[in-house]
């Protein structure tokens, strides 16, 4: 392919080497006429292993030039990558001047090109920038529309300082958020020498992708820290524990715990945490992630009883109360929690598991009950068309089985609270809310 890569800063330069060395014509793209000439001279803007000897032999082998002319390289090329920087302002916004005024030039071109050309946005932007910054700029400098006159993608790299030649040809995964399937298969080109999960999806996810990747990287690091903290403080060898925490792929480092959801609860993590935190003070150590995780949970239970007022009705259904589906175990529900706070609001309740009969119930669980709601056998109802025939909202608390055809049997103006998506496909609206969806 023929392909212009603006920016030759960290991502530009070494996609422009990796595209070129693969065979593709490439021409870079920078305001800064010195960068440009490193590079036409062999010379690295930036320092990465191995980049020198790839732009040495794509410059040799005539697949790689570079250029200030804006407006060249997009009519001697059929797609363009955007890797300039969106660095952060005081604010800890996203400057996204390089990246508007780029779009601008390149529309600017656009207008007069004849064939069709699919620009690629490689920068790392919020969601939503392609739909309130990208498009506009680009159909207001080209006169053409997104999808039709030019194509859009958004391609995300995960790209490591340090590893990046062998994480481009090695990647966890390539993503293409594209405007259509035409320009998305534009893109799936230049990947199809790499062994890679391949993932076509919308624009607004992509985007964000990079996001919820580089947060959980920096979350995996502050907390592997706060539990070295506290490892050392008690005499303990924190990477003999954290070798063992991570030969756990079932659990630990792997897909469970990670769907957005309704809050943690039960009998083990709540506890275990106050637990933690409170050694940590024991001892001095300042464990913030982990003290905030706690915090973070709370206001999870508070925006589900947010959205359960917010529906309007005061009759109120609740199907499934336990902490899990297939449990009685309702120690530290989250959804008991939104439950007392109805109930201290005036709602009229009633509540429906399977697994939970007060009568069947001993030990903690029955102590749990009949201490945090003293009168909740005279709210418990035997039969799911009970709590369907009372209530003008219908509160989803766990993922069991037989709640999967509820959306189903609802009557005109029910409306439905979804703690834990019971229906894959379904995103909010006006009578189903979804906790994160």
């Amino acid at each position: 392919m023929r392909i212009s890569v603006f920016g030759l800063g960290y991502v530009g330069c070494v996609s422009a080497a990796c595209l070129a060395h693969g065979g593709h014509r490439v021409i870079g793209v920078d305001v800064n006429p010195t960068k440009v000439d490193l590079i036409n001279r062999g010379a690295l803007p930036v320092v990465e292993p191995g980049l020198d000897t790839m732009i040495a032999e794509a410059l040799k082998s005539g697949t790689l030039s570079a250029t200030t002319d804006a407006a060249k390289a997009v009519n001697e090329t059929d797609l363009s990558l955007v890797c300039v920087g969106t660095p952060s302002q005081p604010s800890g916004s996203l400057d996204l001047t390089y990246v508007a005024r780029v779009c601008e030039q390149i529309g600017a071109a656009l207008a007069t090109k004849a064939e069709r050309h699919v620009v690629v946005i490689r920068s790392t932007i919020l969601p939503g920038t392609s739909k309130n910054l990208i498009t506009p700029a680009l159909e207001k400098a080209s006169g053409k529309r997104v999808g039709e006159g030019f194509g859009l993608c958004h391609n995300p790299e995960f790209l490591r300082e340090g590893t990046a030649v062998r994480d481009y040809y090695e990647p966890p995964k390539i993503v293409i958020g594209g405007s259509d399937k035409k320009a998305c298969a534009a893109v799936e080109v230049i990947y199809q020498d790499i062994k890679a999960p391949l993932i076509v999806t919308d624009i607004e996810v992509a985007e964000l992708v990079k996001y919820a990747d580089n947060c959980w990287h920096a979350v995996k690091v502050s907390f592997a820290n706060e539990i070295g903290n506290i490892a050392k403080a008690v005499g303990v060898d924190s990477h003999r524990v954290m070798e063992i925490f991570c030969r756990d792929d079932k659990l630990n480092l792997s897909p469970y715990y990670l769907k957005p959801g309704f809050a943690f609860g039960g009998s083990c993590l709540p506890k275990d945490l106050r637990a933690l935190a409170y050694a940590a003070r024991q001892v001095d150590v300042p464990v913030p992630l982990l003290t905030a995780t706690l915090e973070s949970n709370r206001l999870q239970i508070k925006r589900g009883l947010e959205l359960v007022m917010a529906a309007g009705g005061r009759k109120v259904g609740v199907l499934g109360f336990s902490f899990k589906a297939g449990t009685d175990d309702v120690r530290e529900s989250p959804i008991i929690e939104v439950i007392e706070g109805l109930i201290g609001k005036g709602y009229d309740l009633k509540l429906y598991d399977r697994n939970v009969r007060l009568a069947s119930l001993i030990g903690a669980n029955r102590e749990f009950l009949e201490t945090r709601i003293p009168h909740i056998a005279r709210l418990m109802v035997d039969r799911i068309d009970d709590v369907l025939a009372h209530g003008d909202v219908i509160v989803v608390g766990n993922k069991a089985q037989e709640f999967q055809d509820v959306l189903g049997r609802l009557r005109n103006g029910q409306k439905v609270i979804d703690l834990v998506r019971i229906a894959e496909a379904r995103c909010s609206d006006d009578h189903y809310q979804g906790i994160c969806w």
